[in-house]
């Protein structure tokens, strides 16, 4: 039964991941990581 649970959230989770690559959220997603990363290094 555990390994019925677990295989689901990992299809919905690689589903999810698939869609937000298709609706071009990478984009955003790493802008966001590289601003927070500069801003926590003090140069941005």
């Amino acid at each position: 039964m555990k390994t019925k649970i677990r295989m689901f959230l990992f299809t919905i989770g690689i589903s999810f991941i698939g869609f937000g690559m298709y609706r071009g959220e990478v984009n955003t997603v790493l802008t966001k990581a590289i601003n927070i990363c500069l801003e926590c290094i003090g140069i941005g």
